[in-house]
């Protein structure tokens, strides 16, 4: 208040003395010092009046500034009426409009330096880590503003980079840009910098890893922005920087399916989730706590895991709790029992046995869980009269060449059925790999990296899709909202990663036992594994009617009643040939009877 009076005083008296040229013979010094005073205590007591000494903005902020330009256009108005309206003026009237704007450019200068000297006294200290930002942005010049005003913060921006002609001559805070790509390692050297900040939020998975490989080429630690999707709050703040992970040089970015609009069908209603101790069923337990639930009903045949998921979701874990549920799918009397008496109104079928290799050396395991289990979770939920259900694929079930992929589709397959002769929703999800999941090949990569090497890769040409858990559980809780009964979701994951790219970046990241390289060792396509993964079967058409990231394809039905001939026992080429001839099979009739002279039909 004190520095704003003495504004409004200094304003009046310049723009009175520069009205006559400075001659100070012809200006009237008593009606200038009984008016300066005045017209002060106006300014200050119209700031007060608007707020501007209550701290309801930060000091220097563009909207201090907003009201603070309101403040002094209402008394410069105010004055300039009253002088006009007495008999003799004694002030000439343009030096009032004069007054204003000094004013204006005083009181906000105070306010500027104030600003300015407190983010001086916010700094981070010399010591802390010398940081380039790679992203002249709106996400780089967050960041610099993020930690240049917190003094705990551990980086300290020195040099920006990026690659548009235009903001060459940018400068942010004191943080100048000093060049593009070609003067990560330059710029380094000549700031002594010790890490990067990749500071782009929309960056794609070539311009992050092609950044990480010039930062650390050049010696510095690499970091990075979420995804805007991903942030902690509404602008960037010090806590969001962190350190690359696999998912950012894979591209997964954070895909909003905007599931929050559709999962009303969730809430007030009795939800049941099979296989919800794994990687995929937790997470859907975890968000599916979101959506206030009636009644979350956690179906695992494994005791620890369904420890874990009430741990993590309630904070304890007492296993008193009516929805934990011990039950395995292959129980069909137990499960149709379950669900009669539980009445579940959605259900999620997470449970499945996942490990293409096991499975081809064990297919009958595969039958036994993935299709027969599979048909008594279809069957209990038929019984129990669900409205929607939705079944966990893969894409290995398009056109499938491996025991996984043959008993998942036949999976949606009999999912598909259900429709027909069922009312409610049936649909099916096809993933790609989630990143995180547990036995997943990003998880075989750190652990071979943990132990020095060597990184194993199958071929150095095959490529898998990929999507985070996030997204994957957002798949499957959107397609029980806008899924139609009989159709497969498949999620747009973007372009295929090429696994050998992603194991060479993991072992130029880390140095192995001993600081010895980390090598790459291929072994070979094993039995069922393709060199690049499908997301479409022959035949399926890609259709997008309601969200521009995911698919809607029909898949043929198969009444689940043709698996019952299904073989689980004798030689591991028959139970194979089974599962293979029936997730293709569109006849009326099981394959047996074809064998022995039934009624003629076709393969699809």
């Amino acid at each position: 208040m004190a520095a704003d009076f003495a504004a409004w005083c200094t304003a009046i008296v310049f723009a009175v003395f520069e009205r006559f040229d400075f001659h100070r013979s012809l200006v009237n010094l008593r009606d200038l010092v009984e008016m300066a005073p005045i017209a002060a205590a106006v300014g200050v007591g119209c700031c007060l009046l608007l707020g501007l000494y209550a701290r309801r903005w930060a000091v220097g902020s563009h909207e201090e500034a907003s009201v603070l330009a309101a403040a002094v256009a209402v008394v410069t108005a105010l004055l300039f009426v009253v002088d006009s309206a007495l008999w003799r003026h004694p002030l000439p009237r343009s030096s009032v409009l004069g007054a204003g704007f000094i004013a204006l450019v005083l009181m906000g200068g105070v306010r500027l330096t104030a600003r300015t000297a407190r983010d001086r006294r916010r700094r981070p200290a010399s010591s802390t880590s010398r940081m380039l930002v790679f992203g002249a942005g709106e996400g780089g010049l967050q960041s610099i503003r993020a930690m240049l005003r917190d003094p705990s913060c551990a980086y300290l921006p020195v040099a920006l980079l990026d690659d548009d002609p235009a903001k060459r001559n940018l400068r942010h805070l004191g943080v100048r840009v000093r060049g593009g790509w070609d003067r990560i390692a330059e710029t380094a050297k000549e700031y002594d910098a010790d890490s990067l900040l990749i500071a782009i939020p929309s960056a794609n998975r070539a311009v992050i890893g092609n950044l990480t490989e010039l930062g650390r080429a050049a010696g510095l630690d690499v970091k990075v922005l979420p995804s805007l999707t991903d942030f902690s709050g509404p602008s960037v703040e010090v806590a969001d920087i962190r350190d690359v992970q696999e998912e950012d040089l894979l591209g997964r970015r954070g895909i909003d399916t905007d599931v929050v609009s559709i999962a009303g069908y969730v809430t007030g209603k009795r939800i049941l989730v099979t296989g919800a101790g794994g990687s995929i069923g937790s997470e859907l337990c975890r968000q599916l706590t979101r959506y206030g639930p009636a009644e979350l009903i956690m179906l695992d045949r494994d005791e620890s895991a369904l420890h874990a998921i009430e741990l993590s979701i309630t904070g304890r874990a007492m296993l008193e709790s009516p929805d934990l549920v011990v039950r395995d799918i292959r129980d069909r009397e137990g499960l149709i029992d379950l669900f009669v008496a539980r009445r579940p109104d959605v259900v999620f079928h997470a449970a499945a046995l996942k490990h293409l290799p096991l499975l081809q050396q064990h297919p009958g395991e595969a039958v036994q869980t993935n299709v027969w289990g599979t048909r008594n979770v279809l069957d209990a939920a038929a019984a129990a009269g669900v409205d929607h259900f939705v079944n966990i694929s893969t894409d290995k079930a398009a056109d499938p060449i491996s025991v996984l992929g043959y008993s998942k589709r036949i999976a949606e397959r009999m999912t598909s059925h259900m429709s027909l002769d069922h009312p409610g929703r049936w649909v099916s999800v096809r993933f790609g790999n989630v990143l995180g999941s547990r036995g997943s090949v990003l998880t075989t990569f750190r652990s071979q990296v943990a132990a020095g090497g060597p990184i194993t890769v199958t071929h150095p040409d095959v490529t898998r899709f990929f999507m985070t858990v996030k997204e994957a559980v957002e798949l499957v809780i959107q397609a029980g909202g806008i899924g139609r009964s009989g159709e497969t979701l498949v999620l747009d994951m973007g372009d295929p990663v090429r696994i050998a790219d992603v194991a060479t970046r993991l072992a130029t990241g880390a140095a192995g036992v001993g600081g010895r390289p980390i090598k790459i060792t291929y072994t070979g396509l094993r039995a069922g594994e393709k060199l690049d993964e499908l997301l479409f079967a022959s035949g399926e058409v890609d259709e997008r009617p309601l969200h521009r990231l995911i698919s809607h394809v029909r898949v043929s039905p198969l009444a689940p009643t043709a698996t019952a001939d299904l073989p689980v026992r004798g030689p591991t080429t028959s139970v194979i040939a089974g599962l293979e001839r029936l997730s293709h099979w569109s006849g009326s009739l099981p394959p047996t009877a074809r064998a022995t002279g039934g009624a003629a039909t076709s393969d699809s």
